[in-house]
């Protein structure tokens, strides 16, 4: 009965906690004030200063992470959606999401290789560009750690929701296509979130690009493993 309360309380507190924080993003619109990073930040704060061992925040988050699985298949809808957009814009979408992909996973590998990490790590960090489930799923396949794989996952997410709309003013990308299919390619679900701010359009062509690009990441990630490592 306890553990219950614990749990109720742990994600009542969580989703009160990101609704304010959205609200504040809302209000400032600072890049680094996104909600799904201030309120990573918090929380880790919180659970530093009153040292609540993360086992016991995961009573109630473990039901929050369990809703990871069911939201990916739930892009399945997207998709479907956006089905004569993409049959449309087939190529230019295949070709970016595989760019993408591609750069995603070399990137990573070539990087960690410089600074001498080891292989495990290497493991859990070729599949940062795929959402949290696929990547988590993928590096343990591979024999790296599931849980650096989920941290490499939101650091590449943030990176791409916080630097990705300079990158694209640069790039002069202004097409909602191209912003999609960057957000979804590169930042996964963290970037299909910040495409709500860009329009639907872009929005539906994050949601098929971020599910694309699991699909690729699951294939290319293993191979480039194999061609590095061979």
């Amino acid at each position: 009965m306890l553990e219950v309360l614990i749990a109720i309380i742990i994600i009542i507190f969580t989703i009160l906690m990101y609704l304010a924080l959205d609200r504040l993003y809302r209000w400032v619109r600072w890049p680094l004030l996104i909600p799904a990073l201030t309120t990573t930040f918090v929380l880790i704060v919180i659970l530093l200063c009153f040292r609540i061992p993360y086992q016991t925040y995961m009573i109630g988050g473990q039901w929050i992470n369990h809703l990871l699985g069911p939201a990916v298949v739930a892009l399945a809808l997207p998709l479907y959606k956006q089905r004569k957009i993409l049959l449309k814009h087939l190529y230019p979408v295949i070709g970016g999401v595989l760019v993408g992909s591609i750069m995603g996973i070399t990137s990573g590998i070539l990087l960690a290789q410089s600074l001498g990490f080891a292989e495990e790590l290497i493991f859990s960090l070729v599949p940062k560009s795929v959402t949290t489930p696929v990547a988590m799923q993928i590096a343990s396949e591979l024999g790296g750690v599931p849980s650096l794989a989920a941290v490499f996952v939101m650091i590449a997410g943030f990176t791409g929701v916080v630097l990705g709309p300079a990158t694209l003013k640069w790039c002069r990308v202004n097409r909602s296509l191209g912003q999609g299919i960057a957000f979804g390619s590169a930042s996964h679900a963290i970037g299909t979130s910040k495409a709500f701010e860009y329009g639907e359009q872009t929005v539906s062509m994050s949601s098929v690009a971020m599910t694309l690009s699991a699909i690729t990441g699951s294939i290319f990630g293993p191979l480039f493993v194999w061609i590095f490592y061979a």
